[in-house]
């Protein structure tokens, strides 16, 4: 089975990503294969990935994939948290902090405006020059709520109300919410892209 990495250390993702991907490669995580972290300097979440796809591959001379994801809220001055969503409390990953933050930040957002969704880019590069990336961006339409909801899930999932099935992303469970999440469907597309072109490591 041909190797590839997941620029990532999350280790639930490495899993969820690799049994997507069992036909077609290995994935395995940066701490597997001792890769440091780059700084995400980009300004988009195309352009994030793209940097830890190719430091990734830089370093391992493997095949990458990368996934740069957060939430957009129309309030928030058109787009935040963004592609800060992790960090957007100034603490790196802390949820119960970012979540807290959007919602005293929304506090006088009234309903009908408190639109918003979930953004995943997933870029895949076969080495770290590839000219050719596949790029694969996904959404997920939402509304913020102004409590939490839900204890499933993680980050902003408390507070992303969807209102095709009367609940938030944390009341969701792990199963149906991969089928019809932003990161899913990008996972979804990305196999059938890999399939279709038979990109394999060599």
């Amino acid at each position: 089975m041909k190797k590839i990495i997941l620029a990532s250390n999350n280790q639930g993702k490495i899993k969820e990503f690799n049994a997507m991907l069992s036909s077609i490669y290995q994935v395995v995580s940066m701490q597997d294969m001792q890769v440091a972290e780059v700084p995400e300097t980009g300004l988009t979440f195309v352009e994030n990935a793209l940097i830890k796809a190719r430091n990734a591959s830089e370093q391992s001379g493997l095949p990458v994939l990368a996934d740069d994801s957060g939430i957009v809220i129309d309030a928030l001055g058109g787009g935040s948290p963004g592609i800060y969503s992790a960090r957007y409390a100034n603490c790196h990953r802390d949820d119960e902090a970012n979540t807290q933050k959007v919602l005293t930040d929304m506090k006088d957002v009234p309903e009908g405006e408190r639109t918003g969704r979930f953004w995943c880019a997933i870029v895949f590069i076969k080495h770290e020059n590839d000219p050719t990336p596949v790029i694969i961006q996904r959404s997920w339409e939402g509304e913020i709520l102004r409590e939490r909801m839900g204890d499933n899930g993680f980050g902003y999932d408390p507070i992303f109300y969807l209102p095709t099935r009367n609940c938030t992303s944390a009341e969701l469970s792990s199963v149906e919410k991969n089928k019809i999440s932003h990161r899913g469907r990008a996972l979804s597309a990305l196999l059938k892209t890999l399939k279709k072109n038979q990109w394999v490591a060599h």
